[in-house]
């Protein structure tokens, strides 16, 4: 799975990959490999992306968003973690001299809620508020399910059935830059092309289902869409 002697690959369980032992659960998907971006297309380093922040990208389809986010201090290893079918994985934890950078689809788990142009009603949130008992989580106002990205967007609340997909990260510690290659637990990708067919190609054409070649744009949130709700 390592490309390089600096690489490092977030989320995958290493030593079970290719053992008959974990036959029955969650392996990586791995996708094309596509370089972080900031706004004006140069590589993103993880040094730069800004603490408790929520950022956004679209991996690895064009339509398919995804959460960029520096948690602020190191985030847990090790998190046993489960997919609504019941198969187990490992998240290994963040990326970045300080482990604290981590990637997640945008997709709700539970009725596939994402960020649009024009509205989002997921993001992280660092505070506790009226609508969520936990802080730190990424929290979906829709039904009000929340994960925590320090643990492998395990739920924490709500009725989401289970933690957000994970986006594998690869990052070199020479360069400081990070890449998406793949996703780690529970997909949604096929539910969410089926359930927003004609929004996606309103939004993005014919590109809707094509994956990500050579790198993702990141940007803030407030950015991308209009209108963020708060709950």
């Amino acid at each position: 799975m390592e490309r390089r002697r600096f690489l490092h690959l977030c989320g995958a369980a290493a030593a079970g990959i290719g053992s008959g032992a974990l036959a029955a659960d969650a392996r990586p998907q791995l996708y094309t490999r596509a370089r972080l971006l900031d706004a004006g297309g140069k590589p993103l380093r993880a040094s730069q992306v800004p603490a408790n922040r929520t950022l956004v990208f679209h991996y690895p389809y064009a339509s398919t968003p995804c959460f960029l986010l520096n948690l602020g201090r190191p985030a847990k290893a090790g998190a046993t973690l489960k997919t609504a079918d019941n198969k187990s994985y490992e998240w290994k934890g963040a990326v970045g001299a300080g482990r604290a950078v981590v990637a997640y689809s945008a997709i709700c788990a539970h009725k596939l809620s994402y960020p649009t142009r024009d509205i989002s009603f997921i993001s992280f949130r660092a505070e506790k508020g009226a609508g969520n008992k936990h802080a730190n989580v990424i929290h979906c106002c829709s039904e009000h399910s929340q994960y925590d990205p320090a643990e492998g967007a395990r739920v924490v609340a709500g009725p989401a059935p289970q933690p957000l997909a994970a986006i594998l990260l690869e990052w070199d510690a020479a360069t400081d830059e990070m890449h998406a290659v793949g996703t780690l637990g529970g997909e949604m990708f096929n539910e969410f092309f089926q359930k927003y067919e004609f929004r996606l190609q309103m939004e993005h054409g014919a590109r809707a289902k094509e994956t990500v070649q050579g790198g993702c744009v990141v940007q803030a949130l407030e950015n991308y869409c209009k209108q963020q709700v708060k709950c």
